[in-house]
């Protein structure tokens, strides 16, 4: 493998092309292990990035995919369409929260975030309310890299305050204080309610995620502030987006986060785990309301069509996916997952270094009192036998749900020896 090629030539996730980052080359994936080309096997902790639910080279998937390639492998939808499309969309109208009878496929989940914030804005402009075209979004937040999806991000502690002078300008409400497993008092959203009242005539939408704030800290807050967020938006008469893009698919405990709080957004994206960490797609859905107010105004369509939209073969594993995960013990996998995670790294709670430690379904965050140097750390978890990738102060596992108990108290334990160490 030609290292020298890419460290010259290819531009990895937020690196520098001056001064690039170590990269470990991978020959192949099975379970939950990365295979170095060296040999060396890796339990990854990340699920690529939240995605591998199923851990690697799944059977099921890859008959999936190995059978809708002999069929087609893409079609485009404008015009068409295919089973693939039609069965997933059927499976996602019946296992999200109830109401959301509309689906839209997408490429990614930034683009699903955009094709949310073009739903709010276009939903309003169709009701004869133009100028309701802002989103109120809450600090700590992240819901993607491209330029409408950026806007909704905390623009003073997220990665892309570089842009603030290009991107549109919305609202930003406090990050939710209220731990999970707490009641929301009226004072502890307080300051959202005046935003909404004071702002309501030019605001189109909320947009959030549901009980875990991901690349903005992974945080934790409580299901009765998401409760009392809905409840805001209806008696203010705005849409609330719902970004489920790392909590959907069981991550949080429940197959999606809402349902802790047991309500139905408006709007609901969806990516990442949607095929099992194998290709790439992703969904917005809505409520009739929200398409029918679309669809019945100037424009008379949702103004909106990615080339690769509903991909047959992502469409089609992703299905599979998701039949998998439905017929398998997720939820018991996920609360074992959380169990021991809870366990095993309760001894960083002493560190000196350590700011606080924390776990929600099959997450579990460290979060450090200063920011880690993650080349170095990294390499010591790699000698270890883990794979993650920490970022800032925050050193995070999010296992795929197959993980056993053994593999499990490996990653703790490389955890625990490293972050010890450095405090």
């Amino acid at each position: 493998m030609d290292l020298d090629f890419d460290r010259k030539h290819i531009w990895h996730p937020y690196s520098s092309l001056i001064d690039p980052p170590p990269v470990y080359p991978v020959a192949r994936a099975e379970g939950v292990r990365l295979y170095l080309e060296d040999g060396r096997g890796l339990i990854d902790g990340m699920s690529s990035w939240w995605s591998a639910l199923h851990g690697y080279n799944v059977p099921e998937l890859n008959q999936a995919m190995r059978e809708q390639m002999d069929k087609m492998s893409h079609v485009m939808f404008g015009g068409l369409t295919h089973e693939p499309a039609i069965e997933l969309c059927k499976k996602l109208v019946e296992i999200t929260p109830p109401g959301l009878n509309r689906v839209f496929l997408a490429d990614s989940g930034s683009v699903s975030v955009e094709v949310a914030i073009k739903m709010a804005i276009q939903y309003w402009h169709s009701q004869g309310k133009p100028q309701k075209s802002k989103l109120l979004a809450l600090r700590n937040g992240y819901h993607g890299d491209t330029f409408g999806a950026m806007a909704t991000c905390d623009p003073i502690t997220g990665m892309h305050h570089l842009f603030t002078g290009q991107l549109s300008q919305h609202l930003f409400a406090p990050a939710p204080q209220v731990p999970f497993g707490s009641t929301c008092s009226d004072r502890d959203i307080a300051e959202l309610r005046q935003q909404v009242e004071e702002n309501r005539d030019q605001l189109a939408a909320i947009i959030l995620e549901p009980i875990v704030q991901g690349a903005g800290g992974m945080r934790f807050y409580s299901a009765d502030y998401l409760r009392r967020v809905r409840e805001l938006c209806d008696e203010h008469d705005l849409l609330l987006i719902a970004d489920e893009i790392a909590t959907g698919f069981g991550r949080s405990g429940k197959l999606f986060a809402c349902e802790h709080a047991d309500i139905t957004p408006d709007i609901l994206t969806l990516g990442k785990a949607l095929t099992g960490g194998t290709m790439t797609l992703a969904a917005t859905l809505c409520t009739d309301k929200v398409a029918e107010g679309i669809c019945q105004g100037e424009a008379g369509v949702f103004m909106h069509g990615p080339t690769f939209m509903g991909n047959p073969l992502a469409c089609a594993v992703a299905d599979a996916s998701i039949q998998l995960l439905l017929s398998g013990p997720w939820q018991e996998r996920v609360t074992a997952i959380e169990q021991q995670m809870t366990e095993q790294l309760a001894p960083l709670k002493s560190a000196q270094n350590v700011a606080d430690v924390r776990t929600l379904g099959a997450i579990g965050v460290v979060e450090m009192r200063e920011p880690v140097k993650m080349a170095k750390l990294q390499e010591a978890l790699i000698e270890r036998g883990v794979w993650l990738r920490p970022f800032g102060k925050l050193v995070y596992a999010m296992p795929p749900y197959v993980i056993s108990k053994e593999d499990l108290s490996q990653l703790t334990s490389a955890m625990v020896e490293v972050l010890g160490e450095l405090s």
